[in-house]
């Protein structure tokens, strides 16, 4: 198949951690062929989606991992599959390129549904299955906050749209920074702040579960850094093996038929404790550990997922 990936710039990325290195190896492996180009080349023209890039091969050598061939311009729409990998923030940027893509079905299939990826941010997924998540509230207002954090005490305020644990406070019951930090918010982003309870199982990790059309196919344990409360690897959370314990399952039961119907091929979902916290659908990690620590092919089982499809 001709395989292109839409994502930040490939020279930049560790390729002993990056799921879309590992994508793109195993699309090499199976004879698929690739190309590479950043979203801000991806473009509509005259009714066709066309992107400027370079037709690309891989191999695990740092800092030479990806040789690139001359710019070209394509079409997308003579493309088999198409992956949306590009690291948020979800932005108008990012939403416009969901907003292209769309106009690629159904000749070409985009992973994941660019459709959904809009519709179902990380963390407003979650919204739909309450039972499943800690007391959170989706509020601009401060009174609104101010009162969720009267109620539970201990909380966590993070931007709606920020990823990579980039803006995220943990606001215990003496703390007086509220205020403070809504102004901070509020003065350079239009946009609503999430506010979840605290949950102190966070200290024993905070689970990534990978499902690959619906289904769960492992996890890591992300244990926080001395100091931390945030447990993403960004910040120096440290991963470790963990195997799916009954309640991840239920949780993986509940929302896997969502994400099945809706093109959501490869996800990664955040378990703290009995809690879902996240339903991560933009540009998912997560894969190479996983196999490190369990021996399996994750990569290959995505393939096979999409190749099946395409057939």
């Amino acid at each position: 198949m001709k395989v292109a990936f839409q994502m930040d710039p490939v020279g930049d990325v560790n390729i002993d951690a990056d799921s879309s290195f590992r994508l793109a190896e195993e699309a090499q492996a199976r004879g698929h062929e690739l190309f590479f180009y950043t979203p801000d080349h991806l473009a509509y023209q005259e009714g066709h989606i066309t992107a400027r890039g370079h037709d690309m091969t891989v191999r695990r050598k740092q800092g030479d991992h990806a040789v690139l061939g001359p710019e070209r311009e394509v079409d997308l729409g003579k493309f088999d599959v198409v992956w949306l990998r590009q690291d948020p923030p979800f932005d108008m940027h990012y939403i416009t390129s969901t907003h292209l893509l769309d106009r690629l079905a159904p000749d070409t299939l985009v992973v994941n549904d660019p459709f959904w990826v809009r519709n179902y941010p990380e963390k407003l997924l979650v919204l739909d299955f309450p039972a499943l998540t800690p007391p959170t509230t989706v509020a601009r207002d401060l009174s609104t906050i101010k009162a969720f954090k009267a109620k539970h005490g201990d909380i966590i305020l993070k931007p709606l749209y920020g990823n990579g644990g980039a803006g995220v406070f943990r606001l215990d019951e003496n703390d007086r920074n509220l205020t403070s930090l809504h102004e901070l918010f509020i003065g350079f982003s239009r946009e609503p702040l999430i506010v979840q309870k605290f949950l102190p199982a966070v200290a024993k990790g905070d689970k990534r579960v990978i499902l690959v059309d619906g289904e769960p196919v492992g996890a890591i344990n992300r244990i926080p850094a001395a100091g931390e409360t945030r447990s993403n690897m960004h910040v120096g959370g440290r991963p470790e093996k963990v195997g799916l314990t009954e309640r991840d399952l239920e949780i993986c039961a509940a929302i896997g038929p969502l994400l099945r119907e809706k093109g959501q091929i490869f996800v990664g979902i955040d378990v703290i404790g009995d809690y879902l916290t996240e339903i991560n659908v933009t540009s998912p990690t997560g894969i190479q550990e996983l196999e490190r620590f369990d021996g399996v092919n994750i990569a290959g089982k995505i393939w096979e997922v999409i190749e099946a499809r395409r057939a």
